[in-house]
């Protein structure tokens, strides 16, 4: 009996302090140095969300961006359900679904030069990527452009301006927010 009481006593302590305390501090903790990442990283257009820039979207029109493929089942870019496909290199199913992906870009971008960027035929390991390789986003530019009846060269520009270099030049791959990217193609006037 004499162990239990303060065995009860530090059980009790380390619950408040680390079921209570700790994350109560860590929230308003983020809150103040990080607002719009402790909110979701959530993209505001007119006071209204338009979705996050840590998870990608469906876009399905010719006149937008398309990102990765979802792997997360029924739902694309379902954060309840983030997970690759768990498909080996050497699985047939998985080469299947890269071919069906090719011939159905192959088919929406006829005037897309060079090979597809395989980013934009694999699904990422969460199923959720928001980015897309500045060479994925520039092999869709003659679709977007001729949709929107833009010239190329200046969707070429706000790919650039849109892409996000590796910090110090040399850490991580640049890539290309499509949400971002969408919504600056949504600012420029059409002709």
């Amino acid at each position: 009996m004499s162990q239990l009481r303060p065995a009860l006593i530090l059980l009790v302590l380390l619950t408040l302090i680390t079921g209570v305390v700790y994350p109560l501090l860590t929230t308003q903790l983020a809150q103040w140095w990080f607002p719009v990442q402790a909110n979701g990283s959530l993209l505001d257009i007119g006071g209204e969300a338009r979705g996050s820039a840590l998870i990608g979207q469906t876009f399905t029109r010719p006149d937008y961006f398309q990102g990765r493929p979802s792997a997360t089942g029924d739902t694309p870019y379902n954060p309840l359900a983030s997970s690759g496909s768990n498909m080996a290199a050497s699985n047939p199913a998985l080469d299947e679904a890269v071919k069906q992906r090719v011939t159905a870009l192959r088919a929406a971008n006829p005037k897309a030069d060079g090979p597809i960027p395989v980013d934009l035929v694999t699904a990422s390991a969460s199923g959720l990527d928001a980015d897309i390789s500045p060479q994925a986003a520039l092999w869709q530019v003659p679709r977007v452009a001729a949709t929107r009846k833009l010239p190329q060269e200046q969707v070429r520009r706000l790919v650039e301006q849109q892409t996000l270099r590796p910090l110090l030049g040399f850490l991580g791959e640049p890539t290309v927010n499509v949400l971002k990217l969408n919504l600056a193609l949504d600012n420029v006037p059409n002709p």
